[in-house]
This record gives C-alpha cells, sequence and structure tokens, in this order.
C-alpha cells in the first residue's frame, strides 16, 4: 500500500508516515491512499476506525461523481486527470474522499495530477481545514481539465477548417476522436458539478463560508465545461453528418462523370464495333479514304455529346 499524510499544526504543515498520521494533536490530518489493495481496506477499518459504509465506499471498483452527508462528515467523489494511461470511455481517475472535523481521507487507484497541486497549497499555507483541502482538490481539478476541455475545442475549430480538404478519412477520424473525448468527459463532468454544489450546502461548522464559496466557483466551472463539452459534441456530430454529406457529393460526381464518359463513347462503341465485322457490304469497305471518315464520324460524335452535355449543365451540378 502506497501513500503520505500530512499534519497540520499552527498553520505549519509536516509530511509524516502513514503509522504516525492518526496521532492526536494536529489541527488537521490528511492521509492520501493510493492503492488498489485490500490492506487500505485494513488500514481504513483498522487504523483509523472509519465505518464499513465509509470504508466500502473508499475502494469501491466503481464510481460515479456523488456527494453523500453520512453521520458527522461527508461523502465526496470526484473524477480528474490522471497522468496514467486511461480509456476512451474512462478519461477520469476517481478521487474519493471523506472528510470530518480536523480529518480528511482521499483515496485513489489511479495517480491523479491534482494530488501534487494540492501538497503545494498545503505546504504553502493556503490550506488550514477540511473544507479548504477539499476546495484545494476542487479548484486543482477543474483548473487542470479546463485547458484539456477547452483543447477539444480547438482541435474542432481546425476540423471545421479543414472540410474543403480532400483528405475526409483522415478528418472524419480526428472528428470521431474528439467526440470520443467529449462524450468520456461529459459523463462525469455534470455529476461532479452537483456532487460540489451539494457539498457546498451541506451543513456542518468544518465547511466554513469561504470553503462553500470556493466550492460554489469550483461548481461553476465545472457546469461551464460540462456545457462547452456538450457543445462540442454536437459540433463534431454536425461536422461528421457534413463530411458524410461530402462524400456521398463526392461519390455522385464522379459517378456523374464516369455515366458522362460512358455515354460519349456509347455510340462510339457501336460505329466502331459495326465495322470491325468482318463481313462484306459494310459501305466504304472498299475505299482508301473509309477509315478517315469514320474516324472523322467518330470525332463529331464525340464533340456533338460533350456539348449537349455542357449545354445540360452536367458537370456544373
Amino acid at each position: 500500500m502506497s501513500g503520505f499524510a500530512y499534519r497540520l499544526s499552527g498553520g505549519t504543515a509536516t509530511r509524516v508516515d502513514l503509522p504516525r498520521a492518526l496521532e492526536d494533536g494536529p489541527d488537521l490530518t490528511w492521509v492520501h491512499l493510493s492503492t488498489n489493495e485490500t490492506r487500505a481496506q485494513v488500514y481504513l477499518r483498522d487504523r483509523a476506525g472509519l465505518d464499513a459504509y465509509v470504508v466500502d465506499a473508499l475502494t469501491a471498483q466503481e464510481t460515479r461523481p456523488r456527494c453523500e452527508a453520512f453521520a458527522h462528515g461527508a461523502l465526496l467523489n470526484l473524477r480528474g486527470r490522471s497522468d496514467e494511461e486511461m480509456t476512451s470511455a474512462d478519461p477520469l481517475a476517481s478521487l474519493r474522499i471523506w472528510a470530518v472535523k480536523g480529518r480528511v481521507f482521499s483515496v485513489t487507484r489511479k495517480r491523479l495530477v491534482a494530488v501534487s497541486d494540492v501538497q503545494k497549497a498545503l505546504e504553502g499555507g493556503q490550506v488550514h481545514d477540511p473544507g479548504d483541502l477539499i476546495a484545494a482538490f476542487a479548484s486543482a481539478i477543474t483548473t487542470d481539465l479546463d485547458p484539456r476541455v477547452a483543447a477539444l475545442g480547438d482541435e474542432l475549430d481546425d476540423c471545421e477548417e479543414r472540410l474543403g480538404e480532400t483528405q475526409a478519412f483522415q478528418l472524419r477520424r480526428a472528428v470521431t476522436q474528439v467526440r470520443v473525448a467529449a462524450i468520456g468527459y461529459r459523463r462525469f463532468l455534470d455529476p461532479q458539478r452537483q456532487a460540489l454544489t451539494k457539498l457546498a450546502e451541506l451543513p456542518g461548522e468544518w465547511l466554513q463560508e469561504d470553503d462553500r464559496a470556493h466550492l460554489l466557483a469550483a461548481a461553476d466551472r465545472a457546469a461551464r465545461m460540462a456545457e462547452e463539452v456538450e457543445q462540442i459534441r454536437e459540433r463534431a456530430a454536425l461536422i461528421h453528418e457534413t463530411l458524410t454529406d461530402l462524400r456521398a457529393e463526392q461519390l455522385d460526381r464522379r459517378s456523374l462523370l464516369i455515366s458522362a464518359v460512358a455515354m460519349i463513347f456509347l455510340p462510339l462503341t457501336f460505329l466502331t464495333g459495326l465495322y470491325g465485322m468482318n463481313v462484306k457490304g459494310l459501305p466504304g469497305s472498299e475505299s482508301p479514304y473509309a477509315f478517315d471518315v469514320i474516324s472523322l464520324v467518330c470525332v463529331l460524335i464525340a464533340v456533338g455529346v460533350g456539348a449537349w452535355f455542357l449545354r445540360r449543365h452536367w458537370f456544373q451540378e
């Protein structure tokens, strides 16, 4: 089991080993576990003395953003970016938090980028209570996700600018990747906003007014990102439909060109086939100028059929 702990006393944060983390005395104790092993359950249940329901929630295999008041504390699940490889269907790593007055327990199964930012905030004296720590987590997660969501919009803008290009297949793949990423983010951003809003509205003396304000600000940013991701998803669907229409239009134009060429060569094929028969009695078969005459007739027919197509504006449609 890997993890670390901080003890905050008199505004000074000290990093300690996990066995010393739960000693009495500090104003705030933060224990962070990064593991998917059952030893985390043993530590949380036997050493920390947490309720079985809380332990199960902190070490569950699958989670979604939510907030739930339990006894004298709050259970919060968030999602943030990880520096480990994630699937397109589940692009964000889970963060499970149990907070009571004076203590915060957090558990992750994947390395969370926001954890290092929260550590810096704690060591820099910006965290004084559990509310500050949770607000720091919410702020770090949304700050890290914001440019990622904006980058999806920029990629989609680039795809829109390239709609007139002929590499429709490559463009379709790029649009699909953006759309899949937007769908993955959308699954968690809106529930995350609801969880942060609910936490900010929970009664409890361990949440100060400034903590609630910071949580609501993070919830507002999550809501804005959820709206932007939804817009990106809709734009990606529209671009995908446009690419499909462009592809169909290209096929129609090529089919039209093939049909026009076939129409031009159809009478020529008939004429050359007719004179290609090895039989007597064909007009001009004995004349030395027959080949020149037939060639001229073929050219005139081809020019005439092509001119008729141009007058009918076949190639402009």
